[in-house]
């Protein structure tokens, strides 16, 4: 009779609550259809990177939220939810940015200037700017290896082919008609050229005459001329190399071979680049969105006189799921139940033959959670390792996320019941939780507790990334 009425007590437990969460579903679901705050919307062309949910900020503070993102023909449309007294012009302008090392990419609004018409509710904001994007870099990369490649197949054309080769014999054989020609004119000139000679022999004799009186000079200017042209000489001969590099490499690059020969004529090289830089895109995208979130936690239990503590961390690839990592110091420790019979014979005087002796023993160590959380609307469903043992869990957040309800189900089979926790918790200031909640309802070891929590997000955390690499 008496495991009729726990179940019983248990069975309208489960359905009170189903009836509990679902007047809160349809209260907070009435309240979320209802409009608040101030719409406007905006046209982009490219949202990569963008989600509903994501932060509108102004200055670095947030001021609202993207409500949705559809398509309209050719465009992206993102609607707005502004929260706040904030009012925007007619030249108010949005921008799409990436806010965090690891963290999101968002849209920065400048509200305009005071004194223009003021863009009602529902109303458009015209100033768009899209910022870089990783394609305008790669687009600009695959423009200069199409101009490579065209350089390479212009040197192809003017030194690989019959044509120039026919052109460079022309060349040669207008050079010995040229030399046929002077000789022709060195045999008439003849006479005068003796002339010539006898001419500069006198001159040579006069120079030789002043060369031996100024000999001293002579051989110093000699010596700096003679150091001129050998510096000359090393610089042609280093000019030469060079020459003869350079027309090494365009060769090979015309001929289609080394990495700059490939990258400008095979064209699979050329997709396999393009898909390594689109895999590159999707993966620094996704660290974009990546968010981390951090909390510790300290709850004081009433009845045990003793604090719980609880540091955990959370990992957001992208809104709606996260991985919960946590560190408990349970002061309960690990509680374990060891049953025997114990027979006896002869039993001693007005004593049973047999009876059953349970040992329950504790050890003080910690425990540790790993759960996978998916969020639906206000409703966030967990389940995974809770404090060392499997279990579920489902957290209801209100009041635009300020007020949290948290309930945990874990330690099946350890005891006749499972363990049932529920904590609430409230954000009094940025950053700061007040808690308090009732641990182990169904089982005979209910206590009740109350505390305090903290959490920090990427934007709390970059300040300390220079201390912590210094450090290591």
């Amino acid at each position: 009779m008496r495991e009729t009425w726990n179940a019983a007590r248990v069975g309208l437990m489960v359905v009170f609550g189903l009836i509990v969460t679902f007047a809160v579903y349809r209260y907070v679901d009435e309240r979320s259809s209802a409009d608040s705050g101030y719409g406007v919307y905006a046209y982009f062309d490219d949202v990569q990177g963008l989600v509903a949910k994501s932060r509108v900020l102004v200055a670095g503070i947030p001021v609202g939220y993207i409500s949705s993102i559809r398509l309209e023909g050719t465009r992206a449309r993102v609607d707005l939810r502004i929260e706040g007294h904030l009012t925007l012009y007619e030249d108010a302008q949005v921008t799409m940015r990436s806010l965090s090392l690891l963290g999101e990419r968002a849209l920065v609004l400048r509200p305009g200037t005071p004194g223009l018409p003021v863009i009602p509710d529902g109303g458009e904001i015209r100033g768009t700017e899209q910022g870089v994007q990783t394609d305008d870099i790669m687009v600009t990369v695959n423009d200069i290896a199409q101009s490579v490649k065209k350089i390479t197949a212009q040197m192809e054309r003017a030194f690989g082919t019959e044509e120039a080769g026919d052109r460079m014999e022309s060349a040669l054989r207008n050079l010995s008609d040229a030399l046929e020609n002077i000789k022709v004119v060195t045999d008439e000139a003849g006479p005068r050229i003796v002339r010539i000679m006898e001419n500069v022999e006198l001159a040579t004799d006069d120079l030789s005459e002043i060369i031996h009186k100024r000999k001293g000079d002579i051989d110093r200017g000699v010596a700096e001329v003679d150091d001129t042209i050998a510096s000359i000489h090393r610089a042609a001969e280093q000019l030469n190399d060079v020459l003869a590099d350079v027309k090494e490499v365009t060769g090979r690059t015309a001929r289609g071979e080394g990495t700059i020969g490939r990258l400008t004529q095979d064209e699979a090289l050329i997709d396999e680049v393009e898909g390594v830089a689109e895999g590159l895109n999707t993966f620094v995208g996704g660290l974009a969105r990546l968010q981390t979130i951090v909390g510790l936690r300290s709850e004081y239990y009433a009845l045990a006189n003793a604090f719980k503590t609880y540091f955990s961390i959370y990992i957001k690839p992208r809104e709606g799921r996260y991985f919960l990592f946590q560190v408990v110091d349970d002061p309960r420790g690990t509680v374990s139940v060891r049953e025997s019979i114990i027979r006896q014979s002869p039993p001693p005087l007005f004593y049973p033959n047999e009876y059953k002796r349970t040992e329950i023993s504790r050890s003080n160590r910690l425990r540790f959670s790993a759960e996978f959380g998916k969020t639906i609307s206000f409703a966030t469903f967990r389940f995974g390792i809770i404090e060392s043992s499997g279990g579920l869990g489902l957290d209801l957040k209100f009041v635009q996320d300020r007020l949290e309800i948290n309930n945990d189900l874990f330690e099946f089979g350890r005891r006749i019941y499972p363990r049932l926790r529920i904590r609430a918790g409230f954000e009094i200031i940025r950053r700061f939780w007040l808690v308090a909640g009732i641990d182990d309802v169904i089982n005979g070891g209910r206590d009740y507790f109350f505390g305090l929590q903290l959490r920090f997000d990427d934007e709390d955390l970059k300040p300390l990334i220079p201390f912590a690499t210094g450090a290591i």
